[in-house]
């Protein structure tokens, strides 16, 4: 299983799987999200996926679930080229995604509470 995990990471990075999600999103939702990680309402989470960490407006939850539907779209991608599942492509990216966060803002890991980093 970790040799398939750095396998994913591996051809992820060589695909841009992290860089894949920004495209899939607009620029209102982007500019949403990034307010929301930075005032601590959102959060990304090792499954590769963006998280609510407390409140958020409606238009905030629809930009959460805008890029979701997004990052999902490619971690079932880099699936189906790489021969993984997409929850472990979606983990893997979510690894890169951590290595990105800014001091401050928050992570999920899998099975766990939200941590400030």
């Amino acid at each position: 299983m970790i040799r398939k995990t750095m396998t994913v990471l591996a051809i992820a990075a060589a695909m841009g799987a992290v860089a894949a999600p920004v495209l899939a999103q607009s620029a209102a939702a982007k500019a949403a999200v990034d307010a929301g990680k930075a005032a601590g309402t959102i959060g990304e989470q090792a499954d590769g996926f963006l998280g609510i960490v407390s409140g958020g407006d409606a238009d905030l939850r629809a930009a959460v679930a805008e890029i979701n539907t997004g990052r999902a779209a490619v971690y079932k991608d880099t699936a189906a080229k790489t021969g993984v599942t997409a929850d472990a492509a979606g983990q893997a990216t979510a690894k890169q995604l951590y290595a990105r966060l800014a001091p401050g803002q928050y992570w999920k890991p899998l099975g766990g509470g939200w941590v400030k980093k």
